[in-house]
């Protein structure tokens, strides 16, 4: 009777690729009412579908990547007092926390951060004859709008979304104030990215690069050396379940910080060890921290270890985003040390 039961389960789940059908593909998203990280299916709809559901401007904005005109736009303002999210217009996923939003003079509304990296996807925008970033809904694809690198600290990015790409919604009490960001560079960052992804309390990590002068690198511009960024990780997480005190101990544990320019076979400037504090607390925690492990006397050799004033990340290309889990490899390099 099992087998039976097992077979029929297996069928059901199998009966809408048979039907001619899909699978419908699962990604992460952060809820900001929750403060939890939830697997959710992707939403795909036919463009007589999203044409049922959204107004002509929505769906001229938002599915075939339109943009409003300068300063015809509004964001709904929430009263005094008044918590909540602007979220996705097509499928409700959250985007941007009120807090974020700030006046930018450019007739859109501006944020200078998203509720999470999961929540948005960022590709590059060859368009119109100009290079640019846009922005997507992770779960819909839903056109935002465009990010570009001259918004207010602490980020330095400026969130340039059309008002029709965007719905508020009021929020009582959210679980999470705000998720906390770390940068780390500890060598390629396939590795590093994997490893991170592993700890509990880390919400998504992201591969790029910071450190250098070059604006938006390319991943062969920082290979030859000239560029002086290093291959860096952005790492996301919970502050009420993962310190960042914990975060450092992993980022020693995961690699030699005694040698200069390099990590095992990997050799080069962009190779160097580096933490990039994003406040004043962060910068004495990993102060200390190196401290700690120098007079610890793990290594034979002292910590090169640079600890800097993080500057603007750059994102690297798609392909060397979550790396190893596409390929369903497991990571040669950067396994927590016993």
């Amino acid at each position: 009777m099992s087998k039976i039961k097992t077979s029929c389960a297996v069928l059901l789940l199998l009966l809408p690729i048979l039907l001619g059908g899909k699978m419908a593909e699962k990604i992460k998203i952060f809820d900001v009412a929750t403060g939890q990280v939830n697997e959710v299916e992707k939403i795909d709809k036919t463009e007589a579908e999203w044409k049922k559901i959204l107004t002509p401007e929505q769906y001229k904005i938002t599915r075939l990547k339109a943009t409003e005109a300068a300063f015809t736009g509004h964001c709904p303002i929430p009263k005094k007092g008044e918590r909540g999210v602007y979220a996705c217009v097509c499928c409700g996923t959250d985007l941007f926390k009120v807090e974020t939003k700030f006046e930018s003079g450019t007739g859109w509304p501006s944020f200078w951060e998203p509720v999470s990296g999961l929540n948005v996807k960022e590709t590059e925008d060859n368009s119109l004859g100009m290079k640019r970033v846009e922005v997507n809904c992770a779960r819909c694809n839903a056109h935002l709008g465009h990010v570009f690198t001259d918004g207010p600290l602490p980020t330095g990015k400026r969130y340039c979304i059309n008002a029709a790409a965007l719905v508020f919604k009021k929020i009582q009490n959210p679980k999470h104030d705000k998720l906390e960001t770390a940068a780390f560079a500890a060598g390629c960052f396939w590795g590093v990215e994997a490893a991170f992804k592993e700890a509990k309390g880390v919400v998504s990590v992201t591969s790029g690069f910071m450190g250098g002068l070059t604006k938006n690198p390319t991943y062969e511009e920082v290979c030859t050396g000239k560029t002086g960024h290093a291959e860096t990780v952005l790492v996301e997480y919970d502050p009420s379940i993962v310190s960042y005190e914990k975060l450092l101990n992993f980022f020693w544990d995961i690699h030699d910080p005694t040698t200069l320019n390099r990590q095992g076979p990997d050799v080069g400037s962009q190779y160097r060890s580096v933490i990039f504090y994003y406040s004043p607390e962060q910068q004495k925690s990993a102060l200390l921290s190196k401290e700690i492990l120098g007079k610890s006397k793990k290594y034979k050799k002292p910590v090169v270890t640079e600890i800097i004033k993080a500057g603007e990340f750059y994102k690297a290309e798609e392909f060397h985003q979550d790396y190893y889990g596409k390929r369903g490899l497991k990571p040669t390099c950067h396994i927590p040390l016993k």
